[in-house]
């Protein structure tokens, strides 16, 4: 399978059946990564706007039970499914998008000298919960549910319980610090601001174009 096109990643997406929380989430991420990517392009900055489009909707995968890998760490899992299912060149694109990847120093530095789609998938889902919101909102919505920061969280259906407790306040900082520089890498590639960055509604459309 080449990379697919907006449908064609829809109806993939909904093949697995995921839950109303899932799908929301993704097409928030994916309408977000539609958004920066496309603005990349039109600063003539190169990039591959159709991978980033189908990389964001499927980023999750692997917290949906039909797509589940066991054993495997969040996002591992999502690359994994990817590959096995013909779309091998997605699978880097997704890898290191958790938060959590950003408190460990060679999961981090790996993220730094990704592609700039896999950047740029990797801080769409720092914007974007169930909606388009400012970094700290996200950031300050995981310290609620995680009041010592997320530990790798897994969703209560899943195979293995989180690695520990939480992250320490200066691990908490650090992993803040490293998301503010991808949030001025991506937004200067894309020309924009922060507060500018905007939801290019796509995803919802092919959605409903794929359930036909």
């Amino acid at each position: 399978m080449t990379i697919p096109a907006r449908r064609e990643a829809a109806r993939l997406l909904l093949s697995l059946d995921p839950p109303a929380w899932s799908l929301r989430h993704a097409c928030a991420v994916a309408d977000v990564a539609g958004f920066l990517a496309r603005s990349i392009a039109a600063d003539g900055i190169p990039v591959d706007v159709r991978a980033v489009e189908a990389a964001a909707l499927l980023h999750d995968v692997d917290k949906i039970p039909a797509a589940r890998v066991a054993g495997t760490r969040h996002g591992d899992g999502s690359a994994a499914w990817l590959g096995t299912h013909g779309m091998p060149e997605l699978a880097p694109l997704v890898r290191d998008h958790p938060v959590t990847r950003l408190a460990d120093d060679e999961d981090a530095a790996r993220l730094a000298g990704a592609s700039l789609e896999a950047r740029v998938v990797a801080y769409a889902d720092k914007r974007a919960g169930q909606a388009l919101e400012p970094m700290a909102a996200r950031f300050g919505s995981w310290r609620r549910r995680y009041p010592s920061g997320p530990a790798d969280p897994v969703p209560r259906e899943y195979d293995r319980p989180p690695k520990n407790a939480g992250w320490a306040d200066e691990t908490a900082r650090r992993v803040y610090a490293r998301a503010e520089v991808l949030e001025r890498e991506v937004c200067a590639a894309a020309g924009v601001t922060p507060a500018e960055v905007r939801r290019l509604r796509w995803s919802r459309r092919a959605l409903r174009e794929a359930a036909r």
